[in-house]
């Protein structure tokens, strides 16, 4: 049964597919503490909504349930019902669509994968301008044969989870899905063909003679330009930024995650999950699905 028009905002409970933590029971615990009525299972054991009531103070509740049900790593969202279902997707790459960093594994071909680790993590978790610490580690990369990227990404890279049935849904169902990250084209390219992404933005490396020579050429695809990117795709579709889902775990996505309409910080640094719009701890990608109302039958196969 849908849920009514009527009915402006809803809480949407969500944990990892290979979990199924989100028992029934605990569900019905969620439903007492809204005083809620219903619940609407979008996927059993994975999924549920249930309609919030019009005077429930939003932020309380949210941070209610999180404590509630942290333990048993389910995720919380609270969000309007209004323009729910998404026109277009918007992701980062790294530690987002795939689970590695690329410039950590391109580090690591020169040893020097823990240097470039720590200043990854300081720039993610906003401790460090991000263009700074881009220049910094690439830097560092002068030198290396671009020809080892196509084995890294063939050996080394792996897909998050969900991320390939997250863009085949939405483009079933009519959306647009763009990779727009602060990593480097020669690995964007390859890997949003891979998972199916309509097009995708990134930073390029400078390559003399089939080295990098440590620099990116200008220019940087940073936090600012994601921003551009969203509202660069809103405006040639004629749509407003309230039609994108976006999602990225890092300091530099945080500013297109608070302009999409459905901003989402996926297993994100400590800084970025605390200032969010949503975050997931726990799910994979198709927890995006399930924020949209996509129940799990209507997943396009993978």
């Amino acid at each position: 049964m849908p849920i009514s028009a009527a009915q402006e905002h809803v809480t949407t409970l969500i944990t990892n597919p290979k979990l199924k933590t989100l028992t029934q029971e605990i569900a019905d615990k969620a439903l007492a503490m809204l005083n809620a009525k219903q619940l609407y299972w979008l996927a059993d054991g994975v999924a549920c909504d249930i309609p919030l009531n019009a005077d429930i103070n939003h932020n309380e509740t949210l941070e209610n349930l999180r404590q509630m049900l942290a333990p048993h790593k389910v995720d919380v969202v609270i969000q309007s019902q209004e323009n729910r279902r998404k026109k277009v997707l918007i992701a980062d790459m790294d530690s987002t669509m795939i689970e590695q960093e690329c410039i950590d594994e391109l580090g690591d071909e020169l040893g020097l994968k823990e240097k470039i680790s720590h200043i990854t993590a300081r720039a993610m978790n906003g401790e460090i301008p991000f263009d700074d610490a881009l220049n910094e580690r690439v830097g560092l990369l002068e030198g290396l044969d671009v020809n080892r990227i196509d084995e890294i990404i063939e050996k080394r890279i792996t897909l998050m989870a969900g991320g390939t049935t997250l863009v085949r849904t939405m483009k079933a169902n009519g959306g647009y899905c763009a990779l727009v990250s602060g990593g480097f084209t020669l690995f964007t390219a390859p890997i949003s063909k891979t998972i199916g992404f309509d097009e995708h933005r990134s930073n390029t490396l400078e390559v003399e003679n089939s080295k990098l020579t440590g620099k990116v050429v200008p220019p940087i695809c940073g936090s600012q330009a994601k921003v551009d990117a969203l509202e660069d795709i809103a405006r040639t579709k004629a749509l407003t930024a309230g039609d994108f889902i976006a999602v990225g775990d890092g300091a530099n996505d945080l500013p297109m995650l608070k302009i999409a309409g459905a901003g989402v910080a996926l297993h994100a640094k400590p800084t970025v999950a605390a200032n969010a719009p949503h975050r997931l701890d726990f799910s994979d990608l198709t927890a995006l699905l399930y924020l949209q109302g996509y129940r799990a039958h209507e997943f396009a196969e993978e």
